[in-house]
């Protein structure tokens, strides 16, 4: 599947044929000029590989363009920017990129989220959140750091009670049945999201199992103000800031929540999962 990061990162490597070739080198005499393997120069020309900044400065000095490093380390900047891997975000473990989340969330005055598989983190239990971290540290083979990611995560809900902040978040019902920690954990975390029922700066809507749905929920995604949609996948979060990206996803959260219930209807649905995990 051609994804908007593959884009990119092939127009990236037309570019860099468009300057080998006005420079009358073959991909061969470049990488001798380089120092690299010839199947080097293939890969990042065909936007199978991306560079590093040094590989674009190296570039452009071999084709006697030295100038034109600037726009092509600006261009690899933007695929940076926008599709980060969750290796090099949490090469440290999770406490910054939580501390990253303080910080996008004091700059926002609406949050609207929508997660189909799990609670938001803005509305999780420290023991709920413990054991999210636990299990991502395992997976991801990265350093454990939960304690310090549990309570950052937790100081970021303190936004949820400053006076003219929004979080508008919608969940999909099935996402109050994945069972990822015990019972006793998960039930409390069902309390807590009932306990966020009627709390003036949030609106939790639940997608029930019966709605008629506009379109099919596909994944997680979350939209600060007018500015900013993240999107995690397995291995990479994507930081969308184009307009076009901005009104897709309010487009998709739009049709999700005609099909939302609120209020005392999503309070039932939640006690119906709450009551599903039978006595805590």
């Amino acid at each position: 599947m051609t994804t908007d990061f593959q884009t990119a990162r092939f127009a990236l490597g037309v570019r860099l044929r468009e300057l080998r070739l006005e420079a009358g080198l073959t991909g061969r005499n470049l990488a001798e000029r380089l120092g690299w393997q010839p199947s080097k120069v293939s890969r990042l020309e065909n936007g199978k590989q991306t560079p590093a900044a040094a590989d674009l400065t190296a570039w452009a000095a071999a084709v006697g363009h030295a100038e034109v490093a600037a726009e092509l380390k600006g261009r690899l900047a933007g695929l940076d920017t926008k599709y980060r891997s969750w290796r090099r975000q949490l090469a440290g473990g999770h406490r910054v990129r939580q501390e990253a989340a303080i910080t996008e969330t004091r700059a926002t005055q609406t949050i609207r989220g929508a997660e189909v598989t799990r609670v938001p983190g803005l509305f999780q239990t420290a023991e709920y959140a413990r054991y999210g971290f636990e299990a991502s540290s395992e997976f991801r083979q990265i350093p454990t750091d939960v304690e310090a990611a549990v309570r950052a995560r937790i100081r970021r809900q303190e936004a949820l009670y400053e006076p003219g902040k929004r979080f508008r978040f919608l969940l999909w019902e099935g996402a109050l049945y994945v069972r990822t920690c015990p019972a006793g954990v998960h039930a409390a975390q069902m309390d807590r999201l009932v306990s966020l029922i009627g709390l003036d700066t949030v609106e939790l809507g639940i997608v029930p199992f019966d709605a008629q749905l506009r379109r099919t929920p596909s994944h997680g995604f979350w939209i600060y103000d007018q500015r900013l949609v993240i999107v995690e996948t397995i291995s990479t979060e994507m930081w969308l800031d184009d307009e076009e990206s901005i009104r897709t996803y309010g487009r998709a959260w739009d049709w999700m929540a005609e099909s939302a219930v609120f209020g005392r209807r999503a309070q039932r649905v939640i006690d119906r999962a709450r009551n599903f995990l039978g006595p805590a």
